[in-house]
């Protein structure tokens, strides 16, 4: 016969789990982008890419002015996941690059130095994405 304490134990944790709301991903999103506008990020752009892309609901997309800047920015953003219980499933950059990536799955975190910016042109690459906000 089972131990119905231990069955009750264990599925009040998992209604626990289940109770337990994380962010949907386009208020994440936006949360992202504003911690980027309080960095003082220029040209902050969020892409509605669910239906235009395969791998990611949502691209955000800033410049920072510097590299102190775009360190900041990185810094700041994951703070906020951190405290919004999500870890990005990669990372890739550095500040001395020009481009540094977030990938938190179904969002994509681009923060970029103004030359790369210019040259990759992400904005037209997925040009088909409605821009859901931009803040210059």
């Amino acid at each position: 016969m089972p131990d119905t304490r231990l069955e009750s134990a264990a599925s009040r944790e998992v209604e626990g789990l289940v109770d337990r709301e994380l962010p949907q991903t386009q208020e994440l999103a936006r949360r992202i982008l504003g911690v980027a506008v309080d960095k003082q990020a220029s040209d902050v752009v969020l892409l509605d890419a669910r239906g235009v892309c395969s791998f990611a609901d949502y691209f955000l997309i800033c410049t920072g002015e510097s590299d102190r800047q775009m360190e900041a920015i990185n810094a700041s953003i994951l703070t906020e996941l951190k405290g919004a219980g999500v870890k990005p499933h990669h990372c890739e950059g550095d500040a001395h690059s020009g481009w540094m990536v977030l990938d938190l799955g179904d969002i994509v975190v681009h923060i970029f130095a103004p030359f790369e910016r210019e040259y990759y042109q992400l904005e037209q690459l997925w040009g088909a994405a409605p821009v859901l906000v931009r803040a210059i």
